[in-house]
C-alpha cells in the first residue's frame, strides 16, 4: 500500500518551480500522477498512478513530500484520514475498566487524533475522507470483536462521558480569563473541589488568576479540573510537564485510584519511569511524523517499553529506530573530566519570600552536571546567577567562563524561518560538520529549516532552542528543562546530543530537568537541591550520580531499580519487597 503526503504547512509553491511535477517520470510520459492545484499551485500526488520512484521527494526544496509504502494488511485497518494526500491513522488504543492504559510514541504520529476519536469529537472515517457522516454500524462492524468494539458502540450511543486534560495547558489563560476557584467550581460535577485540591497542593491558589500561575500550579490546576468532571473515561496527555519527581509520584497515585474506581483512564505520556509505575497496559505508535501513525496491540508496560527503547516491535516485525537507546551498566562516569571551568561557594540570594543557600562546588570540562530537586527550591534562581542574569546576594562565583543559556521557558519571537534564525544565532556553524552531524539531524532540526520560527510546535522550538545553545561558543552550557515538549525519543537523543557535544569540545554543562530518564543518560554527576518550595532552597554537590541520587530520592520516598533486561531506570512500587529493602539499605537508586 502506498502513502503519499503533502505536508500543506511546508508547501510553498510560490517559492518553487514545480520541481515535483516537472521531473515526476509518469506526469512526463502523459500519466496525470502529479497535478497542480488551479488556485493553491499545490501538488495532489495519486497514489495509484504512483510508481514509488522518490524523485518528487528528493527534488522538493522544502521537504514537503512523504511517499512511502506500507504493509497490504494495515490497508483493512485504516481508522481515519485527512484528505486525499493527509494524515491517517491505523487502529485504535482500548480503553479498558478499572485499567490505566498508556500510549507511547513521538509526536505528530497520530495520539490526540486517536483521543478525539475515542472522545466521539470526531467519528471514524475508515479512510474515506469523502463522507462526512457514516452509518456507525459500519464502522462498529470494521473493528474486531472485543472491548474496542463494545466501547465503539457506547460512543455511537453517546453512553460515555468523557474528560480530557490537554497537552498544551499553557493555552489555559487565554481560553479562561479568571480565577483558578471560579474555573474549577463550573467543572466540579461531584463537590470535591476541596478533596482535589488539597491532594494536588493547589489550595494556595485557588483565588489567584490563571495567568499568573507557575508551569507546575498549571499543570495541577488542569489535572484537577478534569478530575472533578463526572465521566467514565478519562484521558490525560502528558500530565506530568512541569512536574518534579514527587508531584509526578503523587499524580500517578491519583490517577491510579480513579481506575480502581471503575473508570476508564488513558495516558499519553513521555516520562518512561512514570508511565511504567502508572499503567497496567501500554500501546506503541509508530509510523512517520505527520504522514501516518500505527498502534500496535497492547502489551505489558513492560515489555512494550524495553521494545520501544530496542527499536524492534517483533509483533509488527518492524523496526522503528536505527540503533537502540541504551542504558549502559556500571559505567564509570566523568573519567574523562579536565580542570574546572566554574566554581562557587557560600552563594545566597533572595527573592520576596525565599532564600537559597549553596555550599561550595565546581564543573569541569568535559563534564555534564544533572541539577535535581522539588519545584520552587532555587533551580533556575542559581542557574540565572552562574549565567550572569542575576547577582548574588552573598558568596562568590567565578564569572570569567563564557555561558551560553536556554531557559526554562522558551519562545520564538523571531521574524522569519527556523533557517534564518539559525543563520542569525549561529552563522554558517549549523550547516556542515560535526555539529551539523549530531546536534542538528540528531534533533531533527534539518526537517524543520523551512518553517516559520513562530508556527513552530512546543517540542519543535525545545529542539531549536536546545540546537541554538549548544551551537554557541561557550565554555559552559545551562540548559533549563530541555526536556519539556520533548516526545521520549527526542529526550533521549538530545540528552546523548548534549553528552557528546561536551565530550568532543571539552565543554562543561549543567542540565536542570524532572525526567529520571534525561538525567541517567546525560550526567556525570548531580548538583542536588531540598528545601520547601516558594520559602527555602538548599543546594549540595556537585555529587557522584549513585551519591547524588540517594540524597535526592531519599528526600522524595521513590526507590529506583535497573531492568535486569535494559538496564533502564524503573520505579519500584511504593511498600514493594524491593521498595523496603533498598529504603532499609539506603539505596534508593542503583547506578550499577
Amino acid at each position: 500500500m502506498r502513502v503519499a503526503v503533502l505536508l500543506e504547512d511546508r508547501c510553498q509553491p510560490k517559492k518553487c518551480n514545480a520541481e515535483c511535477w516537472a521531473f515526476c517520470p509518469p506526469v512526463r510520459n502523459g500519466i496525470e500522477c502529479i497535478v497542480l492545484d488551479d488556485s493553491s499551485g499545490k501538488p495532489l500526488v495519486s497514489e495509484a498512478l504512483c510508481i514509488g520512484c522518490g524523485i518528487c521527494v528528493n527534488v522538493c526544496p522544502f521537504d514537503a513530500l512523504i511517499i512511502t509504502n506500507l504493509p497490504e494488511e494495515l490497508k483493512g485497518e485504516m481508522t481515519h484520514r485527512y484528505g486525499e494526500n493527509g494524515f491517517r491513522l491505523f487502529r485504535l488504543p482500548t480503553p479498558r475498566e478499572q485499567q490505566v492504559v498508556g500510549i507511547l510514541g513521538p509526536n505528530g504520529m497520530g495520539k490526540s487524533t486517536a483521543v478525539n476519536l475515542l472522545a466521539g469529537t470526531i467519528q471514524p472515517n475508515l479512510g474515506d475522507w469523502t463522507v462526512n457522516s457514516r452509518d456507525w454500524g459500519e464502522i462498529l462492524e470494521s473493528f474486531p470483536r472485543g472491548e474496542l468494539r463494545d466501547y465503539l458502540g457506547m460512543v455511537a450511543n453517546e453512553d460515555v462521558a468523557v474528560a480530557v486534560k490537554p497537552q498544551y495547558i499553557d493555552k489555559l489563560p487565554k481560553i479562561f480569563d479568571g480565577e483558578v476557584r471560579e474555573l474549577l467550581e463550573r467543572v466540579d460535577d461531584r463537590a470535591e473541589l476541596r478533596k482535589y485540591a488539597e491532594l494536588l497542593s493547589i489550595e494556595h491558589v485557588l483565588e489567584r488568576k490563571l495567568d499568573a500561575l507557575s508551569g507546575g500550579e498549571l499543570q495541577r490546576v488542569a489535572i484537577c479540573a478534569t478530575l472533578l468532571k463526572e465521566a467514565e473515561v478519562y484521558f490525560f496527555d502528558e500530565p506530568s510537564s512541569y512536574l518534579d519527581i514527587y508531584e509526578r509520584m503523587r499524580v500517578v497515585r491519583i490517577i491510579q485510584d480513579l481506575a480502581k474506581r471503575g473508570k476508564r483512564v488513558l495516558v499519553v505520556e513521555h516520562d518512561l519511569a512514570i508511565l511504567d509505575v502508572m499503567c497496567d497496559l501500554l500501546h506503541v505508535v509508530y509510523g512517520e511524523r505527520a504522514a501516518y501513525g500505527v498502534f500496535t496491540p497492547p502489551r505489558s508496560t513492560r515489555k512494550a517499553i524495553n521494545a520501544y527503547l530496542d527499536g524492534f516491535l517483533a509483533e509488527e516485525n518492524i523496526r522503528i529506530r536505527e540503533k537502540p537507546i541504551q542504558f549502559l551498566r556500571g559505567r564509570t562516569r566523568g573519567e574523562g573530566v579536565g580542570m574546572p571551568i566554574l566554581k562557587w561557594g557560600d552563594i545566597e540570594k533572595t527573592l520576596g519570600d525565599f532564600h537559597l543557600k549553596t555550599g561550595q562546588g565546581e564543573v569541569k570540562s568535559a563534564e555534564v552536571v544533572g541539577v535535581v530537586g522539588p519545584n520552587a527550591t532555587g533551580k533556575t534562581t542559581m542557574a540565572r546567577i552562574i549565567a550572569g542574569q542575576m547577582d548574588p546576594d552573598e558568596g562568590w562565583c567565578t564569572m570569567d567562563a563564557k555561558v551560553s543559556y536556554k531557559p526554562q521557558h522558551v519562545s520564538a519571537d523571531f521574524e522569519g524561518t527556523v533557517q534564518d534564525w539559525l543563520d542569525t544565532e549561529l552563522g554558517n556553524k549549523w550547516r556542515a560538520g560535526e555539529f551539523h552531524t549530531q546536534v542538528v539531524r540528531t534533533l531533527q532540526v534539518d526537517k524543520m529549516l523551512e518553517l516559520q520560527a513562530k508556527n513552530l510546535s512546543g517540542g519543535e522550538l525545545q529542539a531549536v532552542s536546545i540546537t541554538i545553545c549548544l551551537g554557541k561558543e561557550a565554555d559552559l552550557y545551562l540548559l533549563d528543562e530541555p526536556s519539556a515538549y520533548l516526545d521520549a525519543n527526542a529526550r533521549m537523543e538530545a540528552a546523548k546530543a548534549i553528552r557528546r557535544t561536551m565530550e568532543s569540545n571539552e565543554k562543561a554543562a549543567m542540565v536542570i530537568d524532572h525526567d529520571i530518564y534525561f538525567i541517567d543518560i546525560v550526567s556525570d554527576s548531580l548538583l542536588v537541591f531540598d528545601g520547601e518550595g516558594g520559602s527555602n532552597g538548599n543546594a549540595v554537590g556537585p555529587l557522584s550520580l549513585r551519591k547524588g541520587m540517594n540524597r535526592f530520592l531519599s528526600d522524595v520516598g521513590v526507590t529506583f531499580r535497573r531492568d535486569h533486561d535494559s538496564h533502564r531506570p524503573r520505579i519500584n512500587k511504593p511498600g514493594s519487597v524491593k521498595d523496603r529493602e533498598q529504603k532499609a539499605s539506603g539505596e534508593y537508586f542503583y547506578a550499577e
